[in-house]
């Protein structure tokens, strides 16, 4: 089943869409715990999957790009291992509703919360590791992170959209963009954001989507990005 195909709302629909099945499932089961909610809970994995993340991540960058030195190999894998990117992919498999969190935290909003997603992520692949080994957690993080590698352009700004599109009008000595969220759709767990970036001094209305505020406006940013080049500026 690909990727973010359908959600689920049990270890075993999580299972489905990893396309990964635990021989421990108490494994799992403490990956999706939090401290909140008990003893035990998934801290210890998150650190060994951190480290399993970024082996994994370092080799399929070493072999994509076999002739790109040290410290560019270095600037994509943190593009890839951070909490945004995790967060993304925690929301695409809808992560969140199968997470095991508090009454309190949950009640704040723990399920979307992207420290919160990011970490259990990398618990998971740490639980993967240690009821398959490294090769089921590689075959996993490869699934997972196929279109993330696929869109790296190693010749391409290693910044964010909203980052670029503020040096670029910093540069010409032009007011801020603006940032407004239109609306926010879907169920608590699996909402997605519609932000706005407005340019007043080059006439730009940009909106972009995503599943949380910070996500919609880099993808309301990168559209205003392509506007302005559309116009040649």
């Amino acid at each position: 089943m690909p990727v973010g195909a359908m959600p689920f709302a049990s270890p075993a629909r999580l299972e489905e869409v990893l396309d990964y099945h635990f021989a421990d499932k108490p494994l799992l089961t403490m990956a999706l715990t939090h401290r909140s909610f008990g003893v035990p809970h998934y801290e210890r994995l998150e650190f060994l999957g951190d480290g399993v993340l970024d082996c994994v991540i370092a080799a399929l960058l070493y072999h994509r790009f076999p002739h790109l030195p040290e410290g560019d190999l270095s600037r994509l894998r943190a593009r890839l291992v951070c909490q945004d990117t995790l967060c993304r992919l925690a929301q695409e498999i809808h992560l969140g509703v199968a997470l095991r969190l508090g009454e309190g935290e949950m009640k704040s909003g723990g399920d979307q919360r992207p420290s919160i997603l990011a970490d259990v992520l990398e618990a998971i692949l740490g639980a993967i590791y240690l009821d398959g080994g490294f090769q089921a957690a590689t075959a996993v993080i490869e699934r997972l992170f196929a279109a993330q590698i696929a869109a790296l352009h190693p010749g391409q700004s290693m910044k964010d959209a909203k980052t670029r599109l503020q040096e670029w009008l910093q540069g010409r000595r032009q007011a801020l963009p603006k940032y407004v969220l239109l609306e926010t759709t879907g169920a608590a767990h699996t909402q997605t954001f519609h932000a706005l970036c407005q340019i007043d001094s080059q006439g730009i209305r940009a909106e972009g989507v995503g599943g949380s505020r910070r996500l919609a406006e880099q993808s309301a940013a990168a559209n205003a990005l392509r506007l302005l080049e559309g116009k040649g500026a």
